[in-house]
């Protein structure tokens, strides 16, 4: 059973247009490049006091698959080297929740429209 991985930012204050911006534009593909499956990014539709927040859902073939993909990830030269400072340099904290979900989910997910 795959696992659904959610992760949402709280950003420093007006960072977060650039910071989904980044997240699409550079992360995303690299990701991708990595064999990361992301299904959505983008901003919040609600903000929790007066911090701008945005999101991250990815899907992973297992927890452990999940963790050796990250650590492979987040320890190249190209996330390193990338977009990481522009991305990490805007986050206040971020919270990340982790749970088994059928495959029907990860099939039918329907990202958010941009």
């Amino acid at each position: 059973m795959p696992v659904l991985e959610i992760r949402t930012y709280r950003l420093k204050p007006g960072t977060r247009d650039e910071f989904v911006r980044v997240m699409r534009e550079d992360s995303m593909p690299l990701l991708a490049a990595a064999g990361i499956r992301v299904l959505d990014s983008g901003p919040s539709l609600v903000d929790e006091d007066g911090f701008e927040e945005a999101y991250l859902v990815r899907v992973f073939d297992s927890i452990e698959h999940r963790d050796a993909q990250e650590e492979a990830f987040y320890g190249s030269a190209a996330w390193r080297e990338g977009p990481r400072e522009a991305i990490v340099s805007r986050i206040e904290t971020y919270h990340t929740i982790v749970v088994d979900v059928p495959e029907a989910v990860v099939t039918n997910w329907t990202p958010s429209s941009r």
